[in-house]
């Protein structure tokens, strides 16, 4: 109920961003509310740095309204806006001291001088550089530096700071401690931070909520605790976390089948026979007797995580992570237990059943038995398969008959990867080409936000002549 009594500070409204053809943004909505820490979090080229900058006015949306305290300002340039921004670089003047780099904004606003030193002070002693004024800036440490960056940001007393990966150039266990001192920073000016970053620990770690975006749109906004735990699909669910993603059909209300056996769970509404996403967090999976177990595997690797035991188990075919303080034998079988509560349905990212094309055949050769068709500006061609020339035809492809190849040819030669989704046995892997998506399989953990060529092997597609409704005849 907290959250909903806040002030909305800034709002997107259906911002669509596009550059040469490609969509960026796919109109988004936003609303950020004062003095909470926002989280924009998603892979790269995802479109979480795009939306950044039009919130701070470096970029301008195609369409849609930047709303600032009720008021639009698509138009209104950066340093007209009451917004800072902290670069992952930092981007401090390495000939000024500290106390110079700190007070170069209020300079510029020409204060008193005595009124410069005494934010310049404050300031410093809350990002705890107390002392370090006179310090040149080639002297500071990463965390030090990235803390004169935001002291900087915050001493002209904006309402928004804006943070690009701003922990993203410092090691681990910095990265770690300055994730920390953010929020405390955050907390103690109650100013809005809105940050940007690919990384889910960070995003967990300091956020009232997080927004997750993936190829241009919002996938889920929430706090961490509803990112972890309520996943809206299996994307959210892959990225955020570690997590067993499994094909699933929910054979009624609450009920569930995965790996073979009926499943007990809490979700409703999905309807019956419907196949799903079934999400399992590792730390939920009891491991326990074969006998006492709702599933049974073999034990195939243990690996010591310091707090806990990660141990893989391969149930059929299928991988199972867990965490568990407790170690388990190498080799041996196990029961593996989920209660009800904890298994997540979701629906289906691409709920198809196969990857269907519908064309008309352009030419064919009955002596060569094959015959092409035309599909998004390529010729492509069938061999082994003989469909005469004018006839119309449905391709049934299944998701292992695509492929991507590593030479650069393809039967489609820009595939954009739209999400990866590891599923226990293999990569489920969508794309997008100019028309359409396709969802194929995959052994490879391929690169989110690239394109590819992508493969067609017609001897595993069925065929379908659908004849014209003019000669009065059906599908054959």
């Amino acid at each position: 109920m907290e959250q909903t009594q806040k002030k909305v500070i800034v709002s997107l409204k259906d911002i669509f961003v596009s550059f040469d053809g490609e969509v960026i943004l796919n109109n988004i909505n936003l609303d950020i509310c004062e003095k909470e820490f926002v989280t924009i979090l998603g892979p790269s080229g995802c479109g979480k740095t795009t939306t950044l900058r039009i919130i701070g006015g470096f970029v301008e949306p195609d369409s849609g309204d930047v709303i600032y305290d009720g008021k639009r300002i698509n138009n209104l340039p950066p340093h007209k806006r009451n917004v800072n921004t902290v670069f992952q670089k930092y981007s401090l003047f390495p000939h000024l001291n500290v106390f110079d780099n700190v007070a170069f904004g209020l300079k510029l606003k020409k204060l008193p001088k005595n009124e410069i030193k005494e934010k310049v002070m404050k300031m410093l002693a809350i990002v705890d550089l107390k002392g370090y004024e006179k310090r040149s800036i080639a002297k500071l440490s990463g965390g030090q530096q990235q803390r004169v960056a935001i002291a900087r940001a915050l001493v002209c007393d904006p309402d928004i700071i804006l943070l690009d990966e701003p922990l993203g150039a410092l090691d681990l266990k910095l990265r770690k401690s300055m994730q920390l001192e953010l929020k405390e920073i955050q907390q103690q000016t109650k100013k809005t931070f809105i940050y940007v970053t690919h990384d889910q620990e960070e995003a967990l770690t300091m956020s009232d909520r997080v927004v997750v975006m993936n190829n241009g749109v919002i996938e889920q906004i929430g706090t961490p605790e509803d990112i972890y735990n309520e996943p809206v699909n299996a994307f959210v669910a892959d990225f955020i976390g570690e997590a067993n993603i499994l094909n699933g059909i929910m054979i009624d209300d609450c009920r569930v089948r995965i790996l073979g056996r009926e499943l007990e769970c809490v979700d409703k509404g999905f309807g019956k026979n419907t196949p799903v996403d079934v999400v399992i967090r590792p730390e939920d999976v009891i491991v326990c007797s074969p006998a006492d177990g709702q599933l049974t595997g073999t034990v195939e690797n243990i690996t010591f995580k310091g707090v806990h035991y990660e141990i893989s188990v391969r149930v059929g075919r299928c991988e199972i992570l867990i965490h568990s303080t407790d170690s388990a034998v190498l080799g041996s079988e196990v029961g593996l237990r989920v209660i009800p509560f904890n298994i997540q349905i979701m629906n289906k990212l691409l709920p198809i059943e196969s990857n269907t094309i519908e064309t008309t055949v352009t030419y064919a050769d009955e002596t060569e038995r094959s015959f092409e068709f035309e599909l998004e500006g390529e010729t492509i061609t069938v061999p082994g398969k003989y469909i005469p020339e004018g006839k119309k035809v449905r391709i049934h492809m299944p998701f292992d008959a695509l492929s991507i190849t590593g030479e650069g040819e393809g039967h489609l030669k820009d595939v954009y990867i739209e999400s990866v989704v590891y599923k226990g046995e293999h990569n489920e892997i969508i794309l997008e080409s100019d028309t359409r998506k396709w969802l194929m399989l995959s052994d490879t953990d391929e690169q989110v936000a690239t394109y590819v060529p992508l493969w067609f092997d017609f001897s595993k597609a069925s065929f379908e002549v659908i004849d014209s409704p003019d000669n009065g005849e059906g599908e054959q």
